[in-house]
């Protein structure tokens, strides 16, 4: 399947703030391309995931990023409104026992 984009390079921040605290912190030596790539898959296929769910990219998304040592992250950025739906979307699949153990 193919990767997940919006209209024109600007998808990532059509109406949604998506940079971490640590955007521009970039240590000389780390490779943060390797870590960054598994986290874009990861992205990708959730977000095919919440559009098959029926979410829209500009409420809620999966974003790649990396952390300090390189290490792919994937951030879920979205509008309260459709962060509120996917986790009760999340605790129906999860039984709404809202995590207890």
């Amino acid at each position: 399947m193919g990767k997940v984009t919006g209209a024109g390079e600007d998808w990532l921040s059509d109406g949604l703030d998506v940079e971490g605290a640590d955007c521009g912190s970039w240590v000389p030596g780390v490779d943060y391309l390797a870590g960054w790539r598994d986290a874009r898959e990861a992205a990708d296929r959730l977000n095919r995931a919440l559009l098959g769910s029926g979410f829209e990219m500009s409420d809620v998304r999966a974003v790649a990023s990396t952390n300090g040592d390189g290490r792919g992250v994937v951030r879920v950025a979205g509008r309260p409104d459709a962060a509120e739906r996917l986790a009760g979307l999340l605790e129906t699949l999860g039984g709404g026992d809202g995590g207890a153990a």
